[in-house]
């Protein structure tokens, strides 16, 4: 694993579209919060990815096949996996894109971890 200037770049990316979401909740938008809670996971993905790969992912369908590569030589990586794709399907998916973010607690829980899951990805690149 190589820690270049370019994985800093998109972790710092990723936690200011991170705070970004955390902006948009408080001022109510939970759906455009957990947009940008998605973007900030996937962000925080596509900087683990070059940090193991030196390529960075070009669109989201290949940042999940990657990370799924990536798992099959490192079990460490497995809860990413899952998170990642929960994130994607309901933050993303469920959320954003057809408005369901019932319940919102949970919605909000998921945005609020994302915090978490950079961070996780940030030690797991080192």
């Amino acid at each position: 694993m190589v820690i270049t200037n370019r994985v800093r770049a998109i972790f710092a990316d990723a936690w200011t579209v991170y705070n970004g979401a955390l902006e948009r909740l408080e001022q109510g938008d939970i759906r455009d919060a957990a947009e940008k809670a998605w973007c900030a996971t996937k962000r925080a993905t596509d900087a683990l990815i070059v940090a193991h790969t030196g390529e960075e992912p070009e669109k989201a369908p290949i940042t999940s096949r990657e990370l799924r590569r990536l798992a099959l030589g490192d079990a460490r990586l497995d809860s990413l996996v899952a998170w990642y794709c929960a994130n994607r399907d309901m933050l993303h998916g469920d959320c954003f894109y057809l408005g369901l973010c019932e319940p919102t607690e949970d919605t909000d829980r998921r945005i609020r971890e994302t915090a978490l899951y950079i961070q996780q990805t940030e030690s797991l690149a080192e």
